[in-house]
């Protein structure tokens, strides 16, 4: 009896040292962020058309954001995600022109994650850097299976692109994946966890959904055809929300079959208002009690769901936090409910939440929230096209005052009956942009880099070039021949030595005659229309160089040599007195100085 009595207790005690084992383990770590899905477009939140049960179960038992704010367009909302710090401080502030892209030198979540231990894989949109040295995969992702610049199709992403069938980037290689993208994006995800399952992950699930166009299988926008036209504007829309709800379902599934739900920290968010969810007016859709949507500075264009429980972690139940808090605070955040230390030399714009999570405390200390960001490679403006959130308190563009909790439409300005309010909104605003004016990302472009061996071959686009005109990102709008003037691209030459710089008219997956048209039409995809410029012409580092075009030529090739160092290349077709930006430029380095440069 002796004996049996020790052994029960030496098996409580292996239980017991078993348990914190598990326990101590630092959890896992999904962040899912879909993209134009405004904070109505949740049944959860009321809107009586739509059907999202999965993240309606998912909110029941959530803690729940409930007054957390991005920027009102993607690349500056992920940029902030993904270093802690504003579009403003991290160099990211619009979704073209050169400013899409990280700085150089930028700490991510990602690969905080990574050097700490952790399995990393990013699934779905990146919009953060097409090239090196700001690729998903050099800032800290193990695997990235991704589509280029802001969407699937868009002309720099792989040509013919359709959100079904198409091909992504697997790790920076193109690869032929089968069925709708949103669906690809889950199930590589759940092929990844079930792979890295034995040690803790961090996965980064951003859909392209339901960003337009707007293509789903017919059985998803199915139930709202009726309502098309009378109460919401778009049923392909809410169908594209519909399939991820399914798949959010499914992953939920995946997470308790192989038992790593409980220990797993799972977040939903939107990365903007809505872009098809509501009228423009307002009239029609549902939009949660808020005006405005994407791009607009009003409360529907920056206040986001957010969602987030970990069981083994005691973040659950179904209750709200009502503080403002926005998409800054994600780093500093996960990183301490991870036990991750965040270097004292990098500097973060956001605080870290857990206290609230944990209910360790109640409130936040006092602070100002910023909403810069510009559609242009210029720097955001002091005040106009901004929002400063304090409190309750909404400063937009410097001159209208609104009180969200007693003005949720935001209708009524209140700057002339709180001017005190109005001028400590706009000296913090002032102090904020003195500061962030002192760091190089406000004013040096992120620049791609030409003659690192991690990528031989840079491929720029007229998407992310510098200038002045409305830009062109569309695949239609190239194979419409579509123009404008803006030509100019960032560069750093790491590596001393000659050149190839080769102007096409198509990308190199979709080829043809730069005074032609591809002889192959995805997917018949298209209707292509000819150019017929004479000449190109490129300026780069003090050189300029201009080449006549055949009737044949694909590609123009010129042979430069290049100095280390950081300088612009411009870039023109030439036709008759007007020239216009070239859509596609491919970089590499030629061993070789060329006979005839």
């Amino acid at each position: 009896m002796k004996y049996r009595l020790i052994y029960c207790t030496f098996l409580i005690y292996l239980s017991s040292f078993s348990q914190k084992g598990v326990q101590s383990r630092q959890p896992n770590v999904i962040l899912i962020l879909t993209d134009d899905q405004g904070i109505g477009e949740l049944g959860a939140h009321g809107n009586p058309w739509i059907q999202t049960p999965n993240i309606d179960k998912f909110y029941g038992n959530a803690v729940r954001l409930t007054d957390f704010h991005v920027n009102p367009v993607c690349t500056p909302t992920r940029a902030a995600i993904m270093t802690g710090r504003y579009p403003i401080n991290n160099g990211a502030w619009a979704t073209y022109k050169g400013r899409d892209a990280l700085s150089q030198g930028a700490l991510t979540m990602a690969k905080l994650f990574q050097t700490n231990g952790y399995k990393t894989g990013i699934f779905g949109k990146w919009h953060l850097g097409d090239n090196y040295p700001v690729r998903p995969t050099d800032m800290g992702f193990d695997m990235a299976v991704h589509h280029k610049a802001g969407g699937v199709g868009e002309l720099s992403d792989y040509w013919g692109n359709t959100y079904f069938n198409d091909t992504y980037y697997v790790n920076n290689e193109p690869k032929e994946f089968k069925g709708y993208c949103t669906d690809v994006w889950f199930e590589e995800a759940m092929k990844f966890i079930e792979n890295h399952k034995a040690r803790p992950f961090f996965i980064y699930l951003p859909t392209n959904a339901p960003h337009s166009p707007f293509y789903v299988e017919k059985k998803y926008a199915a139930p709202y055809q009726p309502l098309k036209g009378s109460d919401i504007l778009n049923p392909e829309f809410y169908g594209m929300i519909t399939n991820i709800d399914e798949n959010f379902g499914t992953l939920e599934k995946f997470l308790k079959k192989n038992k790593i739900a409980d220990n797993t920290i799972l977040i939903f968010m939107t990365d903007n208002g809505t872009s098809d969810g509501i009228s423009k007016d307002g009239t029609l859709g549902y939009n949660h009690g808020f005006r405005g949507k994407k791009n607009d500075r009003t409360e529907g264009g920056h206040r986001v769901p957010f969602f987030i429980r970990w069981k083994d972690g005691d973040i659950k139940g179904g209750w709200n936090i009502d503080e403002e808090t926005a998409h800054i605070d994600l780093l500093p955040t996960l990183a301490n409910l991870c036990g991750i230390s965040i270097p004292k030399e990098r500097r973060l714009d956001g605080l870290d939440l857990s206290p609230l999570l944990l209910k360790k405390q109640t409130e936040l200390e006092e602070r100002t929230i910023f909403i810069h960001s510009r559609q242009d490679w210029r720097q955001p403006l002091d005040v106009e096209n901004t929002c400063i959130i304090k409190d309750q308190w909404r400063l937009i563009n410097g001159t209208e005052l609104y009180h969200i909790e007693k003005d949720r439409m935001q209708l009524n300005n209140l700057a002339k009956e709180h001017p005190r309010v109005v001028d400590q909104l706009l000296k913090e605003n002032a102090a904020f942009l003195k500061k962030a004016k002192k760091n190089d990302t406000y004013s040096e472009f992120p620049a791609a880099i030409i003659g690192n061996a991690d990528q031989q071959e840079i491929k720029l686009t007229i998407q992310h070039a510098i200038g002045d005109d409305l830009a062109i990102w569309k695949s239609e709008q190239v194979a419409a021949g579509k123009k404008n003037q803006n030509n100019t691209h960032a560069l750093e030459i790491e590596r001393e030595g000659h050149y190839r710089i080769s102007c096409r008219r198509w990308p190199k997956e979709n080829p043809g005659r730069i005074w032609g048209v591809p002889e192959k039409n995805p997917k018949n995809w298209f209707t292509y229309k000819a150019i017929s410029p004479e000449k190109v012409r490129i300026r780069i580092a003090n050189q300029i160089l201009e080449k006549k075009i055949s009737r044949e030529d694909e590609a123009i090739d010129f042979s430069v040599y290049l100095e280390k160092g950081k300088t612009f290349l411009v870039n023109d077709f030439i036709e008759g007195e007007r020239t216009y930006g070239v859509y596609y430029t491919y970089l590499s380095p030629i061993e070789d100085k060329p006979a005839n440069q």
